[in-house]
């Protein structure tokens, strides 16, 4: 399935992404970078990508189990080459899932399947850098 996406130069070193779906994103270089700092830099919108799709594959997985989720949260870190073009050489998830009478197992498989199976956006990350996760359960 091919997906398409247009990137136009807004000013300085910004630019609008625009989705075939319509939706719009803000893409900046930064202030320390000559940019207005007025949006997400594209290395950070890469980090973002993959923890949205892992999580929407989680909570997806989750709710299909009859798990009674409250919250999902993946917070993702990257680490970056020094050198150029400083891909990242290391990135980490990690998912918390909050909710009532939740049980470890569901969640491990949940994140695993993700992880190991589902999520496009991780597996292509995972193809240049070191990827890792874990996660907790809150209020289980």
């Amino acid at each position: 399935m091919e997906r398409k996406v247009t990137v136009k130069w807004a000013g300085k070193l910004t630019f609008i992404g625009e989705a075939s779906s319509g939706n719009i994103v803000t893409m900046d270089a930064g202030k320390a970078n000559g940019g207005l700092g007025l949006g997400h830099s594209p290395m950070e919108l890469l980090l973002m990508g993959a923890g949205g799709c892992a999580s929407i594959d989680v909570v997806m997985i989750l709710q299909k189990g009859r798990n009674e989720i409250t919250d999902c949260i993946c917070q993702v870190s990257g680490i970056r080459s020094p050198e150029f073009p400083k891909v990242f050489t290391d990135i980490h998830m990690h998912f918390i899932i909050t909710g009532s009478k939740i049980k470890d197992g569901a969640v491990d498989r949940a994140v695993s399947l993700s992880m190991d199976k589902y999520c496009s956006a991780s597996a292509m990350l995972a193809k240049a850098a070191k990827l890792t996760y874990d996660w907790e359960v809150v209020g289980g």
